[in-house]
């Protein structure tokens, strides 16, 4: 008898303690983590927003039959955000960001009312795919990874291509970042 493998396999304990708090600070629907998202978002794009009501949370939660959901993940200024935090490398990143993107532009085309076979080219917000990283083994400070890297046959054409910015938010690394956001700097 062979088991079927989970394609979202449950983390251990710590790394769902880690990615729990991630959540709790980042991306619950209270007062505090609206501003400490925002206070995020502003950190990585070197912007000012104040309001922290323009961020429309959009998180995917436990869609039925797919154990699949995401950490946080919010629109803004015509940009579609999702930030994912991982204590352990994954190279998977970019095809599960994926996925989750399309649920994500699913879940807007249909609240906008849009309709893919029309003969008008749909506009979607653009996409920024960010994965924070604190895991114990060594990784560089800031890097993409590729889904082309995951084709069975290399293909370098560009021809289809989606990339997870991983930013390592351990001790000594992201100082900067750290230091603009205070709910990062503590959480980490």
């Amino acid at each position: 008898m062979t088991s079927k493998s989970n394609t979202f396999a449950e983390p251990h304990y710590q790394e769902k303690y880690r990615d729990r708090l991630f959540k709790a600070i980042f991306g619950r629907n209270t007062e505090q983590s609206k501003r400490w998202r925002l206070e995020l978002y502003n950190a990585l794009n070197n912007t000012n927003y104040r309001d922290p009501d323009a961020l429309e949370v959009n998180t995917i939660e436990n869609i039925i039959y797919i154990k699949m959901h995401n950490d946080v993940s919010f629109l803004i200024d015509s940009q579609m955000n999702l930030y994912e935090h991982q204590s352990s490398p994954n190279p998977n990143m970019p095809l599960r960001g994926l996925f989750y993107f399309a649920q994500l532009y699913q879940k807007q085309l249909d609240k906008e009312d849009k309709n893919l076979l029309s003969s008008q080219l749909v506009k979607i917000p653009n996409p920024n795919f960010i994965v924070f990283y604190n895991g114990e083994t060594e990784r560089p400070e800031n890097y993409r990874l590729r889904l082309s890297d995951a084709f069975v046959c290399e293909d370098k054409s560009g021809n289809f291509e989606w990339t997870a910015t991983v930013i390592n938010i351990n001790k000594n690394y992201n100082k900067t970042l750290q230091k603009k956001c205070k709910p990062l700097y503590d959480y980490v």
